[in-house]
C-alpha cells in the first residue's frame, strides 16, 4: 500500500490533553430466536444455558473492545455488566451491556462491543434448534462523563431502564442569579474585545443561570472590592470573574477577593487546578480562587476563554450543591 495515500491516513484519537472523569454507558439490543424462544429461557439447548453463557461473553467482549476494533483505545475496565432479560410476549432476549470506569476517553465502544459479543453468542448457542434467527437494534442507551456530560439516544428509554441505570443529569442552577466580571486594563479601554466573558455568561446560561451582570473593569482592586460588595448587597448568588489571576504586577484579583471575604472556599480553587494540570502543567501557575462574600459565592478563574471554558466544565458539576450551602442547605 502506498502510505502516502488518504486511504492509509488512520490515526487514533490523540486524548492526552483531555481530562480524566467518569465515564459510562449503557448499550442495548434483541436477539430474535423464533421458535427457539422457549427453549432458551427453559435452558433446552443442546449446549447449554444460552443465557448465562452470553452473558459471560459479553463481559469478554466489552473486556477485549480494542482488539476487535483498531482504533479504539484500550481500557482498563473498572466496571462491567451484562444482562440478557427474556421479554415473553415479544419473544424476545433484550442484552444490556454496562461499562464504567475513570478516564479521559468514554466507553460506548466497549458496551456495545459486550453486546454484540452477547448477541453472536446466543446465535451460536441457538442455532443447533433453529437456524432462522436475527439480531439487531444495537445502540447506546446513553453515556455519561467528559465535558459534555450526559447523552441519550433520541429513541429514549423506558421508564424500567431509566429506574434501573439511573443516568445521572448534572444539576442545573435553576434561575439562580449570576454575575461575569472580567478584569483586563486593555479590554476595559476598548484596546480588544473581552473574549473569555462572554463564554462564561453562555455556559452559565446554559446551566440555568439567570445572569444579572456582565461587565469589563481594569484591573483596580478597589473597584472590583466595591463592585462585588454591591453585588452581594443586592443578592447576587454568584459572581465569576475571569482575569488579574496570573503572576503579572496588575494581577491583584485574589488578593481583592481575599480582603472582602467572609469566608475562603479554597477546595474550589484547588479542584481548578488539579483538574486543569491535566490539559496543561501552566495551570499550577494560576492563582484562581473562590471566597464567599456573604451568601453569594464569588470565583476567580484565568482570564483566556479557553481556562474559563475548562474552568466551567470543572467547576459546574459541584456549583448547584455549593450555592445551595451557602444558602443554608444541607450538606446531603
Amino acid at each position: 500500500m502506498n502510505h502516502d495515500t488518504p486511504y492509509a491516513n488512520f490515526h487514533m484519537a490523540d486524548v492526552r490533553r483531555k481530562r480524566v472523569t467518569a465515564r459510562r454507558a449503557v448499550a442495548v439490543g434483541e436477539f430474535h430466536p423464533g421458535s427457539a424462544f422457549a427453549d432458551i429461557v427453559e435452558h433446552r439447548l443442546p449446549k447449554g444455558d444460552a443465557l448465562v453463557m452470553a452473558e459471560f461473553a459479553g463481559l469478554q467482549g466489552a473486556k477485549n473492545a480494542s482488539h476487535l476494533i483498531p482504533l479504539c483505545h484500550p481500557l482498563a475496565l473498572e466496571f462491567a455488566e451484562v444482562r440478557c432479560v427474556p421479554e415473553p410476549e415479544r419473544q424476545v432476549i433484550r442484552v444490556y451491556c454496562e461499562a464504567a470506569l475513570a478516564a479521559r476517553t468514554g466507553v460506548e465502544m466497549e458496551a456495545l462491543a459486550g453486546v454484540n459479543a452477547a448477541l453472536l453468542t446466543l446465535y451460536d448457542l441457538t442455532k443447533p434448534v433453529q437456524p432462522a434467527l436475527s439480531f439487531g437494534g444495537v445502540r447506546l442507551l446513553f453515556k455519561e462523563g467528559g465535558k459534555k456530560g450526559l447523552w441519550i439516544h433520541p429513541d429514549g428509554m423506558s421508564a424500567a431502564e431509566r429506574e434501573r441505570f439511573k443516568p445521572h443529569a448534572q444539576a442545573p442552577l435553576d434561575g439562580q442569579s449570576a454575575a461575569v466580571i472580567t478584569l483586563s486594563d486593555r479590554a476595559s479601554r476598548g484596546d480588544y474585545a473581552d473574549r473569555a466573558g462572554p463564554v462564561l455568561v453562555e455556559r452559565l446560561a446554559a446551566l440555568g443561570a439567570r445572569i444579572v451582570a456582565t461587565e469589563v473593569l481594569p484591573d483596580e482592586p478597589a473597584t472590583l472590592a466595591e463592585r462585588l460588595r454591591d453585588l452581594a448587597s443586592a443578592g447576587t448568588r454568584l459572581v465569576i470573574c475571569t482575569g488579574g489571576t496570573g503572576l503579572g504586577p496588575r494581577d491583584r484579583t485574589p488578593e481583592t477577593l481575599a480582603a472582602i471575604a467572609d469566608r475562603r472556599v479554597p477546595g474550589l480553587a484547588e479542584m481548578f487546578r488539579v483538574e486543569s494540570s491535566q490539559h496543561t502543567p501552566l495551570a499550577w501557575l494560576s492563582r484562581a480562587e473562590a471566597v464567599l462574600v456573604g451568601g453569594t459565592l464569588v470565583i476567580a478563574l484565568p482570564g483566556s476563554p479557553k481556562a474559563v471554558a475548562q474552568g466551567m466544565d470543572i467547576l459546574a458539576p459541584v456549583l448547584p450543591h455549593a450555592l445551595a450551602m451557602a444558602a443554608g442547605g444541607d450538606h446531603a
